[in-house]
């Protein structure tokens, strides 16, 4: 059931009116919200949901445990079963096929066949997000930095409600678990905000990011019918594919999440005018970057080190496993590395400080554009099927041979890809834009929205389009 299909619109609709209806009575409007949730998932994995619900049942009943335990020792070991049972599964599901077809070419190599290493695995829909949610609730339990909470359907509501089940925002029990303890107050604001966000999703994946797939897929999926320039275009067509298609997917979550009567948090904040590597990942993805540094950088020792490289080694090790965390195939890990020797870098120049962000709106335009083309390009490895394809896309690109053909769609491209950045350009030098839309006249407004929707159904195929990380 994908956010951009009809099916989704009828469920949706169900959801609003029958959560709207049952504000009076909270626990059976939770209860309703949570089967809804369950229901959403099933309808995309079927039995899998069962996955979902054993862990989140195992990290209830490990939580209670620790609110009732002191010896060290004890807590320890409780918190070591939530995170073998999680990750154990992350790993079975997410990492079994990739370790094994690993195996397969290493005893290839070396002359050997392996027939048994095809493990065949389905990949739940989603699950990297649940299990972080998951298992960031039972570390700040068993840090003391949350209280346990007593009821069971709420803490599966957390980890399943369904707007941010499939590819996030990963929420945090501290913020989203009191939410539940109160009744939501919906007024025109934010019905309007709500809707301003599910419109804007929509306009981005359907209008936008569906339209750049085409050269995106045609630059990496058949690279010989590309020369270097259609590579090139491809490469930066896929800086904005993947950010209308992730961003667009997200804005339909927190608009959906809103008119419910929940707050999801940010995700994306104009990450292709960043100043440097450590701002664009202060402003992409936000919620795993939080993750990661709160439950993995800071467990590997975090900038609190004796020697300096122990910060690069827990930089470069967190942007290892967060590119593995995308995908089991080597070149996500390649692009977390990439990622991680930039961050690297920019800690042993001195070049990641905030307070270092250049204030002249010149200074920042230039600094941002140069940026986004390495920003762009760090993009490859991500996209790539496989090592070879990233050999084979690399010789286009370093490439020099005039193109054969420059059509109007690839004009259109870099046209979009020029916008597309000017704008949020404009939206970092105006952070109070969206107050002053508010105080558009309502006409405007409905012609604006009016025109998106027209543009929605217009360019919206008979078959939807998956978003991209769906696959994670």
């Amino acid at each position: 059931m994908l956010f951009n299909s009809l099916e989704y619109l009828v469920f949706y609709l169900l959801v609003l009116l029958v959560g709207w209806f049952l504000l009076a009575w909270p626990r059976v409007r939770i209860w309703t919200l949570l089967l809804a949730s369950l229901y959403f998932y099933t309808n995309n994995n079927h039995w899998q949901v069962l996955l979902l619900l054993i862990t989140s049942s195992l990290d209830y009943w490990i939580c209670l445990r620790l609110q009732v335990t002191e010896p060290e020792t004890e807590r320890k070991q409780l918190l070591a079963l939530s995170l073998v049972s999680n990750l154990g599964l992350l790993a079975y599901f997410k990492y079994a096929n990739f370790f094994a077809s690993s195996m397969a070419a290493l005893a290839e190599s070396l002359g050997l066949h392996l027939d048994w290493v095809d493990l065949n695995i389905i990949l739940p829909v989603g699950i990297s997000f649940f299990t972080f949610e998951a298992l960031s609730y039972t570390i700040d339990v068993y840090r003391r930095k949350i209280a346990v909470e007593p009821q069971w359907h709420r803490l599966v509501f957390m980890v399943a409600f369904f707007p941010h089940l499939i590819a996030g925002p990963i929420v945090r029990a501290a913020d989203f678990l009191p939410q539940l303890r109160r009744t939501p107050v919906f007024t025109p604001t934010v019905v309007e905000e709500s809707l301003y966000r599910i419109f804007t999703g929509l306009f981005k994946k359907i209008v936008l990011a569906d339209f750049l797939a085409q050269y995106v897929d045609l630059a990496f999926d058949h690279t010989a019918q590309v020369d270097s320039l259609g590579a090139w275009i491809g490469v930066y067509a896929f800086a904005f594919q993947i950010y209308f298609d992730f961003s667009g997917y997200t804005d339909i979550a927190i608009g959906s999440a809103r008119l419910l009567g929940f707050q999801l948090p940010e995700n994306f904040r104009q990450p292709y005018v960043a100043w440097n590597f450590s701002d664009f990942w202060r402003r992409w993805h936000m919620s795993l970057s939080l993750w990661l540094r709160d439950y993995l950088y800071v467990a590997l020792g975090g900038n609190r080190v004796l020697q300096r490289w122990h910060i690069y080694r827990n930089l470069l090790l967190t942007m290892l496993l967060g590119g593995l965390w995308h995908g089991a195939q080597w070149h996500f890990v390649i692009w977390g590395g990439v990622h991680g020797m930039l961050l690297s870098l920019e800690r042993f120049l001195g070049w990641h400080r905030q307070c270092d962000i250049p204030t002249l709106p010149s200074v920042r335009f230039w600094r941002g554009l140069v940026m986004f083309h390495l920003i762009a390009f760090s993009w490859v490895p991500f996209r790539v099927n496989d090592l070879r394809s990233l050999g084979h896309l690399l010789k286009l690109l370093c490439g020099s041979q005039p193109p054969s053909v420059v059509t109007v769609g690839m004009a259109l491209v870099v046209t979009m890809v020029a916008a597309g950045w000017f704008v949020q350009w404009l939206l970092l030098c105006w952070p109070d834009w969206q107050e002053k839309m508010h105080a558009w006249p309502i006409s405007l407004k409905a012609a604006i929205y009016a025109t998106i929707w027209a543009m929605v159904v217009i360019f919206n195929a008979d078959t939807p389009q998956p978003f991209i990380y769906f696959r994670f």
